[in-house]
């Protein structure tokens, strides 16, 4: 199937070329000229870094959360952008770090996962990234939607910026962006030769290695890329097989080719590959040592002593072809053709000790293909975008529940195929001078086609992972079925311009997650599992403004929410005395309000400080699920509270800069931030949910007159803070009470030097 798909992208990316191409190449000789609008908003954003470093007043921040090149004050959406270059100045490692810097957002690595993503924002998302399941923030590669999160926390190297859209974006990103989206936009190559090598050491022998390289080969047509190995020591110990624990091992790479024949034409050849090859991660058991006199609990909170294996690799590969055409000064065509899969193989040991008494040996793979045709209109009345979209996906995979205190292995192992058509619309008009309105839909078709088997075997390992040949004890279950669900997605929002710095806003916006199957499922226990459960949706209103103040020294931006989240799917496993019992259901309605700000003030040319502050409060207003004793429906929204979900989260960063003798810079940037308390599970449970956390962070930047040479040395959780952001909660005997929790990294210190060429 990947390689049927590889050769559909590249006839369709050929025929995307040739559609492009039949345009009039009317300026063959004339210079290139960024054509697309990710460009445009670098070039932009470039210029407004040029002017603060020269000390003049803050320039525009250039976005394109509309999909199309924006000014941050313009858009009527809550979006933060951080720009790439400051993000590994202060030591940022991954898309995890971002939340840091952004309102009521959780960026997490998935609990026993390595580069799994779980992202929540304003209170929605979805921790499980079992295949079956959608994520509920969407996460942007370039253009090209990544339907998967496996292998979603992606470094931070070549980024240009990062955005995150709060609340959902339902009408230009579509299904899975129900909580918003997180954009990561990579560096454009130019036609300027440049490289930079970029090379880290610091606490736990972490070396990280990174260089880029961008080559003119003609005045129209560049090829570049970066390239980047990173590793580490374990933070922790596997104590049973002496191996290290929460390492890091990974190697990827990005490659383009750019190509502008005309100041109208732009063409775009870009690929990326990532390979992890960390050592497995175990949770630390933090509960059950009564009843096992051999084990002892484990000091540090990042050692472990599962037994299940310290293998795990996950690979992914990604391709995708984007063409722009200028048609007129008001008209741009744009073709953006994609192809992405990946593989995990792996082992999570749920209960934390050297016995399989409750282990899952996981195979996961996935692939998609995706192509999307826009529009794009400007004129001094009338801005937007129209477009269509194509999504094909498929992900399997099979994991063993392995359950040593019973003597059997639960297999569980299936597929779902996904085919998604949408065609989308979105305009602003000028009514004057100070008012604008702004209107679009969405119309989406989801169908999946799902295949799930969950079979009991007795013994310690399935046939599937390498145990004995043999038939299994009891069929679980073992259906085919398929749903197709249809949504429309709707977007307003009035904006009021009562002076040209500030911007008043008013929105309503609708998102959904699409429906599914539970691979889980056991359809002797929950016969209902073989219908699978239906989307979710959220209406979301939104009040807010963004301002400059003192001749754009100062910037600040306020956002109210009230959001109505409808059919939540809610996903419950139940320990029973032949196994665990799973069920997903639209059994959840809930209110989310809250606010956020963001803010940052030039005191001085030398002298800026930003700051955020969020605040959510979520609360379920009816939450119906199946007692597993009775059987009978129950209503236990009195109980539940929402998961990964701080009510207050805030951050300030202030930020000096002293201009040395000979030209060159210093710069001493600190940053604190804090969440307060959260839970990991919609059930509370003292022994998992984190109480709240403050991390103080500190960076110092020395640059070159010539900004050609860089020294950074940088420290994060400078306080050493321990703090949880996942686990797994199994009681009772069966299980061995088996309470597992994942953390945050601990204190450690960074040295990069930088050249560029």
């Amino acid at each position: 199937m990947a390689k049927t798909k590889l050769m559909t992208i590249l006839h369709l990316g050929t025929a995307a070329a040739a559609l492009v191409a039949a345009a009039p190449l009317h300026a063959q000789d004339a210079p290139a000229a960024p054509a697309s609008e990710e460009e445009e908003a670098a070039a932009a954003n470039e210029a407004a870094d040029q002017e603060s470093a020269e000390g003049a007043a803050d320039g525009e921040i250039v976005v394109t959360a509309r999909r199309r090149a924006e000014n941050l004050q313009d858009v009527p959406i809550s979006v933060t952008a951080l720009d790439g270059e400051t993000l590994e100045d202060q030591g940022a490692v991954d898309l995890t770090a971002v939340m840091q810097r952004t309102p009521n957002t959780t960026l997490q690595i998935a609990r026993g996962s390595n580069s799994t993503l779980i992202g929540f924002i304003r209170g929605v998302g979805q921790q499980d990234p079992l295949w079956g399941f959608e994520p509920g923030v969407g996460l942007y590669l370039d253009d090209v939607y990544v339907a998967r999160p496996q292998a979603a926390v992606l470094d931070i190297f070549d980024v240009e910026r990062i955005e995150v859209l709060r609340g959902p974006q339902g009408t230009l990103y579509g299904r899975n962006t129900i909580g918003g989206a997180v954009k990561y936009v990579t560096r454009r190559l130019g036609n300027e030769f440049e490289g930079r090598v970029r090379a880290s050491y610091g606490s736990y022998n972490q070396l990280d290695l990174v260089g880029s390289l961008t080559a003119p080969v003609t005045d129209t047509l560049s090829v570049g890329g970066a390239v980047a190995r990173l590793t580490r020591d374990g933070y922790g110990e596997n104590i049973n097989t002496g191996n290290e624990h929460y390492n890091k091992e990974v190697f990827a790479a990005r490659l383009s080719a750019e190509y502008a024949p005309s100041q109208d034409l732009f063409f775009r050849l870009a690929g990326d590959y990532v390979r992890d090859t960390s050592n497995a991660r175990h949770g630390h058991r933090v509960s059950g040592f009564n009843n096992l006199p051999a084990y002892q609990p484990l000091e540090d909170e990042y050692d472990t002593a599962a037994g299940a294996g310290d293998d795990n690799e996950v690979e992914t590969r990604g391709i995708s072809f984007t063409g722009e055409w200028n048609a007129s000064d008001a008209i741009t065509l744009k073709s953006i053709t994609a192809y992405r899969d990946g593989e995990t193989n792996g082992q999570i040991d749920f209960d934390g000790t050297p016995n399989p008494t409750l282990d899952i040996p996981a195979f996961y793979e996935d692939n998609q293909f995706s192509q999307e045709f826009q529009l794009i209109y400007e004129s001094d009345l009338l801005q937007g975008v129209a477009g269509l979209y194509y999504l094909d996906g498929y992900a399997a995979g099979a994991f063993d529940t392995v359950l040593q205190n019973l003597g059997v292995t639960i297999q569980s192992a299936g597929n779902v195929d996904t085919k998604s058509y949408a065609a989308f619309a979105d305009f602003s008009v000028n009514l004057s001078d100070q008012w604008r309105l702004s209107a679009g839909a969405r119309y989406t078709i989801d169908k999946r086609a799902a295949e799930v088997q969950r079979l009991t075997y007795a013994g310690l390992i399935s046939p599937f992972f390498g145990g004995t040949p043999r038939t299994p004890i009891v069929t679980n279950t073992d259906y085919t079925n398929d749903r197709t669900d249809k949504q429309f997605t709707p977007r307003v929002s009035l904006s009021y311009l009562p002076t040209p710095d500030m911007t008043l806003y008013a929105s309503y916006s609708k998102g959904f997650k699409s429906g599914g199957f539970d691979m889980r499922g056991d359809a002797r226990l929950t016969p209902e599992t073989v219908n699978g459960f239906e989307p979710e949706t959220v209406d979301a209103y939104e009040v807010g403004m963004k301002t400059y103040a003192l001749n754009r020294a100062f910037y600040f931006a306020l956002a109210g929410f009230y959001s109505d989240y409808k059919d939540q799917q809610v996903t419950i496993q139940v320990p029973t005395t032949t196994g665990i019992a799973s069920f997903v259901n639209n059994a959840a309605d809930s209110r989310i309000w809250g606010f956020e700000a963001e803010a940052r003030a030039n005191m001085t040319d030398n002298f800026s400080i930003s700051g955020t502050f969020g605040y959510t409060d979520a609360d379920f207003k009816r939450v119906i699920t199946t007692d597993p004793i009775t059987r009978q429906p129950i209503d236990v929204s009195n109980v539940w509270d929402f998961q990964n979900t701080p009510t207050v989260n805030f951050s300030v960063s202030p930020n000096y800069v002293h201009n040395l003798g000979d030209g060159s810079t210093i710069s001493f940037t600190p940053t604190l931030s804090h969440r307060s308390e959260y839970q990991q599970f919609e059930v509370p449970n003292a022994l998992l949910d984190e109480d709240g956390y403050t991390l103080v962070d500190a960076a110092i930047v020395w640059t070159s007159a010539n900004r050609r040479y860089q020294i950074s040395a940088v420290g994060r959780n400078l306080a050493d803070e321990r703090y949880r952001i996942g686990g797994y909660n199994f009681p009772g005997a069966v299980f061995g009470n088996s309470i597992v929790a994942f953390y945050g990294p601990p204190r450690t210190f960074t040295i990069t030097g930088e050249v560029r060429f």
